[in-house]
């Protein structure tokens, strides 16, 4: 089985999450494989760009999901393993690159965000990191 380190991102603005639909019409989160020796969270914020068009910043970490499929390409079974990285941003401006095979994207109200959301583990990662998310914008309101 082929191990890939992946990073990715849930961009928050307010109260909404930004999620996009892949090629296999799956609802997703930015994410991207961690090559040679770049950092995870470096990995997260470039994806997030590249795929998004968004500019984030690295609130907290999220934690880490995994799941594993069988790559017809690889004609192997591979296992994803992703750290996730709570973002947020100042502006609801993005883009989706449909070159990379995304058919489209955008924020959603996290309720209607979780309830689109493709993977259980990828809703369960939303919902958790808005908890997170709300309690960090508290906190800086409050300093």
């Amino acid at each position: 089985m082929l191990l890939r380190n992946c990073a990715g991102g849930v961009v928050f603005y307010a109260n909404q999450v930004f999620i996009m639909k892949n090629e296999k019409n799956e609802w997703v989160l930015p994410k991207g494989v961690i090559r040679n020796d770049d950092l995870s969270w470096e990995v997260a914020l470039k994806r997030v760009k590249v795929e998004t068009g968004i500019d984030a910043e690295i609130l907290a970490s999220a934690g880490g999901t995994s799941y594993e499929f069988f790559s017809i390409s690889r004609k192997q079974p591979v296992c994803n393993e992703i750290t996730w990285y709570i973002m947020s941003t100042t502006s609801k401006h993005y883009k989706v690159n449909h070159e990379l095979g995304f058919k489209e994207g955008g924020f959603y109200p996290v309720d209607k965000a979780i309830s689109m959301i493709t993977h259980s583990q990828d809703r369960s990662l939303v919902s958790l990191s808005y908890k997170k998310y709300k309690e960090i914008k508290r906190e800086k309101v409050v300093v």
